[in-house]
């Protein structure tokens, strides 16, 4: 499963980079701190999965996640942030976003997901 990493913070980036090569059968194909740069990465490195936070520069997740969606092959995108506030939650959900984690406490459960999809057969090859 190819995995795209969008958030402003080189912390973060990095911390679920590691944690996420961690987990056979997942392929980070890029990260980015801009909400500019993540729909054109969308288009151009075709990600399966985008986990992105509300935050980013030149921009903000949000409208960057409604562009992704409008895509035809849109990706399962998992919105991974610290603005928590149920209007946030509310305007990701009608922008697209297929689920939604905080950053503070819902890390593991953010990777449970990643794992589950991991398993449909979309995801698994053919060979085993």
């Amino acid at each position: 499963m190819r995995v795209l990493i969008a958030d402003d913070s080189a912390l973060v980036r990095e911390k679920l980079s590691a944690a996420l090569s961690e987990i056979e059968g997942l392929e980070i194909v890029g990260q980015t701190p801009d909400a500019q740069i993540v729909v054109e990465f969308v288009r151009t490195l075709s990600p399966e999965v985008v986990l992105m936070d509300i935050r980013l520069r030149g921009g903000n997740g949000i409208d960057a996640l409604r562009t992704i969606k409008q895509g035809a092959h849109a990706p399962l995108v998992l919105v991974f942030t610290n603005y928590t506030h149920a209007e946030y939650r509310e305007k990701c959900r009608d922008a697209g976003a297929d689920f939604f984690f905080a950053k503070s406490s819902e890390f593991k459960a953010m990777l449970a997901t990643l794992r589950v999809f991991l398993t449909r057969p979309r995801y698994t090859s053919a060979n085993g």
